[in-house]
C-alpha cells in the first residue's frame, strides 16, 4: 500500500491550515497596531494592550467568566465521571435508557433551546440570574460531553485489575479511588478542559441566563464588536489566544507524561510476573 505524502495531501493541508490560521496570525498583528483603525497599519505600538488593562468592563467580565468556567467544570466533570460510571459499570436497570438519553440530550440540542428552557426554569422558581445561573446552565450543557469522554475510557478499561484488588480486600470505594481513578485520570482532565473550553467560549445559553450583575467575556465581547471592531478587541483576542495555546500544551505534556508512566508501570509489572 503507497503511504507516501503526496502533493495532493500536501496541498489541501496548506490551505486547510491556511483558511484557518491566517486570519488568527492577521488579528494578532494588528492587536500591535498604533492607528484606532484596525485596518489601516500605522506602525508598530503597544498602547492598546495598555488600554485594555484599564478597561474595567473587560476585566470584570474576564473574572466572571474565568469564575464561571472554574466551577462549571469542576460540577460537570463530577457529575459527568459519576453519570459515565453509572452506564459503563451499572449493568441493566430500570430506567437506563431514559438516564443515558437525559445525559446525552444537551449533545444534540440546539443551544437556543438549551437556554430558553432552563431561562423558564429560573424564572418559574423565583431564581435571580446572574453567576450562579450561569454555572448551573454550564454545567448542565458539558456535563454530557465529560460523560463521552469518560465513558470512551471506562469501555476500554481492565477490569481485572480492579477485581485484583477486590480480591485482597480492598472496598469498592478504595478500588476506584486507588485503582479505577488514577487509570481513568487522563481521561478525566481531558473531560475537564473540554467543560471548560466550552464554558469560556459560549455565548447563546449564557446571554439567556446571565443578568445585570453578571456579564461574561463573549457577552461583551459580542456586544463591542455590535458597535464596531476596536484595537482593543484585538489585543483581548491575543491574549486569549496565548492563554488557550500555553494550556493546551501544558495538558498535552501533562497528559503525555501520564500516559508514558502508565505504561512504565505496566511494563514493570509484567518484568515482574
Amino acid at each position: 500500500m503507497n503511504r507516501r505524502f503526496s502533493w495532493f495531501n500536501a496541498t489541501s493541508l496548506t490551505l486547510g491550515f491556511a483558511f484557518l490560521y491566517i486570519p488568527i496570525i492577521i488579528l494578532i498583528v494588528y492587536s500591535f497596531n498604533e492607528s484606532k483603525l484596525v485596518t489601516v497599519w500605522a506602525g508598530f505600538s503597544t498602547k492598546w494592550y495598555g488600554e485594555l488593562l484599564q478597561n474595567e468592563a473587560f476585566l470584570s467580565a474576564a473574572w466572571v467568566t474565568f469564575k464561571v468556567g472554574l466551577f462549571s467544570s469542576i460540577i460537570a466533570t463530577v457529575l459527568g465521571t459519576m453519570g459515565a460510571y453509572v452506564l459503563v459499570r451499572g449493568g441493566r436497570f430500570y430506567g437506563r435508557t431514559l438516564f443515558s438519553g437525559m445525559i446525552y440530550a444537551p449533545l444534540v440540542m440546539p443551544e437556543v433551546i438549551t437556554g430558553l428552557s432552563l431561562l423558564l426554569l429560573f424564572i418559574s422558581i423565583g431564581v435571580d440570574r446572574g453567576m450562579f445561573t450561569i454555572i448551573l446552565a454550564h454545567a448542565t450543557f458539558s456535563m454530557c460531553y465529560v460523560s463521552v469522554v469518560v465513558s470512551s475510557r471506562l469501555v476500554s478499561f481492565d477490569r481485572s485489575i480492579e477485581e485484583a484488588a477486590l480480591d485482597l480486600g480492598a472496598t469498592p470505594f478504595e478500588a476506584f479511588r486507588l485503582i479505577t481513578l488514577p487509570i481513568i485520570a487522563p481521561a478525566v482532565i481531558s473531560g475537564w478542559l473540554l467543560a471548560l473550553t466550552l464554558s469560556l467560549d459560549d455565548l447563546v445559553i449564557a446571554s439567556f441566563v446571565a443578568g445585570p450583575s453578571a456579564t461574561t467575556l463573549p457577552i461583551k465581547v459580542f456586544s463591542s464588536i455590535r458597535l464596531g471592531v476596536s484595537p482593543e478587541i484585538n489585543a483581548l483576542s491575543t491574549i486569549l489566544i496565548l492563554i488557550v495555546t500555553v494550556g493546551t500544551v501544558a495538558a498535552s505534556l501533562t497528559t503525555k507524561r501520564a500516559v508514558m508512566r502508565r505504561q512504565r508501570a505496566e511494563q514493570m509489572a509484567e518484568q515482574g510476573n
